[in-house]
């Protein structure tokens, strides 16, 4: 397993509790979704998965390596996109592939020749014009495009584990459905796990080999997404996902 979470619980200052002791695992190329309804935990799960906090009690293993004990050497592991997509507004969006992909490659050992090569993978995967890219001041793009840059520099460095938290958010239909398959081409051709969060469960259901279901900090139920769909004899994983949370065992776990 590529990624083992064991336990882990996370209770923020005046007793918040945002995970009460959740557990799966992920195998290496898996791509695995997790999916509950917002201030599930999905978030926090994310952060703490990526070393950014820290668990108030149990484990995180990333490729063999404990993330709270050895930060550093987990982060060369791991590349991570949050929901709320940043940037640095005075830089072009090229100059931000250049230094974003250069930054980490660079603590992975890589040489110029790759990075270089890896720039000119993430200019090709953003999908967007040249000179828009070169000439245009990140303050500029709009949240898709912000987002587009994003995931483009996690897929051409192709880290052990990619953590894209709602990926698509903010991209047209036509940009989603090529990020789908962009997802789970670079997860099989170069063996790259990802852990994603989404609220569109056809996403979810077409992109994921596996997807915990998580509400109120709890992993509710966790599954291939037609195995879930099967076992609450459900339409699609929408329906089998609101029957679940509509369930009196899960309103009252």
């Amino acid at each position: 397993m590529i990624v083992i979470v064991d336990r882990v619980e996370k209770v923020y200052p005046g007793g918040v509790r945002a995970l009460r002791g959740i557990s799966f695992s992920v195998r290496e190329g898996e791509i695995f979704g997790l999916v509950g309804p917002n201030g599930a935990g999905k978030t926090t799960t994310f952060r703490i998965i990526a070393s950014l906090i820290k668990p108030t009690s149990g484990k995180v293993i990333v490729d063999g390596v404990d993330v709270v004990a050895h930060p550093f050497e987990a982060r060369k592991r791991i590349a991570y996109v949050p929901e709320e997509v940043g940037g640095y507004r005075r830089l072009t969006g090229l100059e931000y592939l250049k230094f974003i992909v250069t930054t980490f490659l660079r603590a992975r050992g890589a040489s110029r020749e790759e990075v270089e090569k890896s720039v000119d993978e993430a200019v090709e995967l953003t999908g967007l014009p040249y000179e828009k890219l070169s000439k245009t001041k990140m303050g500029d793009y709009s949240k898709g495009m912000k987002r587009r840059l994003q995931v483009a520099w996690v897929l051409a460095v192709k880290p052990k584990l990619a953590i894209l938290d709602e990926p698509t958010t903010g991209l047209d239909v036509e940009a989603s459905y090529e990020l789908r398959h962009l997802i789970k081409e670079y997860s099989k051709k170069y063996g790259m796990t990802a852990l994603i969060s989404s609220h569109n469960m056809f996403e979810v259901e077409t992109v994921c080999d596996r997807v915990a279901l998580i509400k109120n900090g709890l992993i509710i139920d966790e599954g291939a997404p037609r195995e879930i769909v099967e076992k609450y004899d459900a339409v699609n994983l929408e329906d089998a996902y609101m029957k679940i949370l509509s369930s009196k065992k899960t309103m009252h776990s």
